[in-house]
């Protein structure tokens, strides 16, 4: 229901404009004529090898190399990190996508053991990783962190963690699922919010509009034993250019895109001033993605976006549940649709939602 709802709406609020099949393949099509790619064979290729290279270096790494997903990269590399050190315990914060979205790989696999570092709905800080009385083999914090609003530590904080790892031989590893969209915050170049990891991760899909897949970064020695591990778990795909031409064909556009989107959230922040019933997570924006928190229960929300969908042909999204029972939530990110709409349309759609408030 709610996603034949969601085809039939003329504007999706939140994210980047998602062309059809034809239109991407014919997209990709072009591209691949433009530029004479041809196909890789099991991850040889001129195409993937330069574009795992291009992300290395901009990243600050000695090598990258393309994994379809995210689901398989993060656990990989927690799990070789935990085999070299013989030591299962790593930490991360609870709202971690491993935690809450890979149905407890790591645990039915017996990979790891995971200690929950900080508060559910702060970023965790130096003291926290301090404070814990076990050694710990690795760490690993996202940036930013999507389960709280697209939080960002300060980055003189970031920074302690980085020290403090490295003083204390803790892997630190990047879920940087959503890297892309950190630089505008922090205003620095990509290799240098990288610099302190020993591991990232980035997406191909989250913000960069491609079909899937993602770049591991690390040094050659690790990425070279990675490699050999992805093969073992069944990720060795026989052709990836599909995946890699649909991110490499858009990916300086999408990079160049990033800050205007960051000054596209702050204008939105102060247009919701007007909206008091309205509520935003952070306070302060930090990336270009959000958490509108509703004055409805989440039942309540769901039938709202549906009556705007259908009177409307607007999507608000999709509501999620709070701790609050009176409240509920529904998450932004803040690319091409909300972009170049209007402020005059955004704020009819508040006035219209204010209307149905309490």
């Amino acid at each position: 229901m709610a996603n034949n709802l969601r085809a039939e709406c003329d504007l999706i609020l939140s994210g980047h404009h998602t062309p059809t099949p034809a239109e991407l393949f014919s997209q990709m099509a072009t591209w691949c004529e433009d530029n004479d790619i041809q196909h890789d064979v099991y991850g040889e290729g001129d195409l993937i090898q330069s574009f795992e290279a291009k992300i290395a270096k901009l990243l600050g790494y000695q090598a990258g190399l393309f994994v379809m997903t995210g689901t398989l990269t993060q656990p990989t590399v927690l799990d070789l990190v935990c085999r070299q050190k013989r030591n299962k315990l790593v930490g991360m914060h609870e709202t971690s996508h491993i935690l809450r979205h890979e149905n407890q790989n790591f645990q039915l696999q017996q990979r790891f053991n995971i200690l929950n570092l900080g508060n559910r709905y702060r970023p965790w800080k130096v003291d926290d990783l301090a404070s814990c009385p076990d050694e710990l083999s690795a760490v690993l914090y996202e940036l930013p962190m999507r389960e709280i609003g697209g939080q960002l530590l300060p980055w003189d904080e970031l920074q302690a963690i980085k020290a403090y790892c490295k003083e204390n031989s803790i892997h630190l590893h990047m879920d940087g699922a959503r890297l892309w969209e950190s630089a505008a915050f922090y205003d620095k170049p990509y290799h240098e919010i990288a610099t302190g990891f020993d591991t990232t991760y980035v997406s191909l899909y989250k913000g960069l509009g491609g079909l899937g897949g993602s770049i591991l970064l690390g040094d050659e020695s690790f990425i070279a034993l990675a490699r050999k591990w992805m093969q073992r778990q069944g990720g060795n795909v026989y052709h990836r250019t599909p995946y890699v031409v649909s991110a490499a064909m858009q990916f300086e556009q999408r990079l160049e895109q990033m800050p205007a989107l960051y000054s596209r959230t702050q204008q939105i922040y102060s247009l919701l001033e007007a909206f008091p019933q309205f509520t935003l997570n952070p306070v302060v924006p930090q990336a270009n993605m959000l958490h509108l928190i509703l004055p409805f229960d989440y039942e309540t929300a769901v039938e709202i976006r549906d009556q705007l969908a259908k009177e409307q042909r607007v999507w608000l999204g999709n509501p999620q549940v709070t701790g609050n029972p009176h409240q509920s939530m529904i998450e932004w990110y803040v690319g091409d649709a909300l972009f170049n709409l209007d402020d005059s349309r955004l704020i009819a759609i508040f006035d219209w939602l204010s209307s149905k408030a309490p």
